[in-house]
């Protein structure tokens, strides 16, 4: 399954000569004459992250009842994003133009005709008033089945370009990941051997006490309370758990990737926890190799974060 963007732009036309009902007659010319001067629609879809699914319609006019049927199309389509939704209807270069059929003209003459036997001084008609008569007489093409086939279109278009991003997204936080997993497995060998320079800190520095206040303690002794000094000092500095639990977020982090669908939100909790345990492993720290490396770990966390927020 593929991961997704929220973050894409797509835009559609449909033509009202392209878009053709079963019961239209493809023979009858003033039926092509008035799908080629209706023009078609334009719709548009941009889509920038968001927590939630938030959607904005910028409609024409003569589309406003269809926002109810596109909300639900694009609710079905997607889950998160800010998703603004533009329908727009395009007009041919002639629209304004009535293309008059035979019919049409042979009516106007006849009436013409009657009108003038009747009324000898009536004016004949101009080439302007044959012009709107026809405009008028015209059935008007009704654009709501090719806007929604336009927007059918663009939802579709724009589904393609968030997987297309999405899968840009992938690649990006799994080269990331091999970073934070390299930089862990540095880590581990690291730990044992900042116990071990501790607890013979602490050693030197009980016999260097002993020697400044004399012999009034034993060295068995005072080696032994090193040792316990070095012990518990060692449980408060030890970061394997906190290496444990960041290797088991990076798998599963691994594992979402692979999977796909809807993990947005998944990643963005796991990314916290990233952050939680680089910030103990950093706090803990005993050496300053473990110092850099929990810096090196920030970096790379905050990098995946900005892409993670992108993700649907």
């Amino acid at each position: 399954m593929s991961v997704y963007s929220m973050t894409g732009f797509a835009s559609a036309v449909a033509s009202a000569t392209d878009h053709v009902g079963e019961n239209t007659d493809l023979a009858d010319p003033s039926t092509v004459s008035r799908r080629a001067a209706s023009g078609g629609v334009g719709a548009e879809l941009r889509s920038v992250n968001s927590r939630f699914l938030d959607l904005s319609f910028k409609l024409a006019d003569e589309f406003r009842g269809l926002e109810p049927a596109l909300r639900e199309m694009l609710t079905a389509a997607f889950k998160r994003g800010k998703i603004e939704f533009r329908l727009q209807p395009q007009r041919a270069a002639d629209a304004g133009w009535p293309q008059p059929q035979p019919d049409q003209l042979h009516t106007l003459a006849r009436l013409e005709g009657m009108v003038q036997n009747w009324l000898p001084k009536a004016p004949p008609l101009s080439v302007n008033e044959v012009l709107n008569w026809c405009r008028a007489a015209a059935p008007s093409v009704r654009l709501e089945e090719v806007a929604m086939e336009a927007a059918r279109q663009c939802v579709e278009a724009l589904k393609e370009a968030r997987e297309r991003e999405g899968a840009r997204l992938v690649a990006v936080l799994q080269d990331k990941l091999k970073g934070l997993k390299a930089l862990a497995e540095q880590a581990q060998p690291l730990v044992p051997a900042a116990v071990q320079r501790q607890q013979e800190r602490f050693v030197q520095k009980y016999q260097e006490a002993l020697q400044a206040v004399g012999g009034t303690v034993t060295p068995e002794a005072a080696q032994e309370r090193a040792l316990s000094e070095a012990a518990a000092y060692a449980l408060r500095i030890d970061v394997d758990e906190e290496l444990q639990r960041l290797k088991a977020h990076l798998d599963e982090i691994g594992r979402l990737l692979k999977k796909g669908g809807e993990v947005g939100k998944r990643l963005d909790f796991l990314i916290q926890e990233l952050h939680r345990e680089a910030n103990t492993l950093g706090s803990k720290a005993a050496a300053l190799e473990l110092t850099q490396i929990s810096v090196d770990m920030k970096v790379l966390i905050e990098q995946m974060r900005e892409q993670v927020q992108n993700l649907e």
